[in-house]
């Protein structure tokens, strides 16, 4: 059997790093992005775990394993559990389907990777 591994630090220093290249191209449009990021997920009706939760099970239904390294590591810094995050990726399987469940990898490991209880 391979050792299959995903390396989530790896996806979120590269994340960082888009984001630092489009502030040098156009700071306007990475500031809006990230001011953008920081009104959708503040606390209001939904709390920012939950919106945080939401995110994952997004990432894994799109398949995008950089905004599933993204949204784990705040979603830990958040409290969520390991448990929470799976439930999460499940029913990003259930609305997904198979590409989907197979992407659960890369939050198992981002997980791992970051520490998650």
């Amino acid at each position: 059997m391979t050792d299959v591994t995903t390396d989530a630090q790896k996806h979120l220093d590269q994340f960082h790093d888009l984001i630092q290249k489009l502030g040098v191209a156009d700071p306007g449009f990475a500031g809006a992005l990230m001011e953008f990021i920081k009104q959708a997920e503040k606390p209001g009706a939904l709390t920012t775990k939950t919106k945080e939760l939401i995110s994952i099970a997004l990432s894994v239904a799109a398949r995008c394993p950089f905004c599933i390294a993204f949204h784990v590591k705040n979603a830990i810094a958040e409290g969520v559990t390991k448990k929470e995050i799976l439930e999460s990726c499940l029913v990003a399987g259930l609305m997904g389907g198979g590409p989907a469940v197979a992407y659960i990898r890369y939050a198992v490991d981002a997980c791992d990777q970051f520490g998650a209880e």
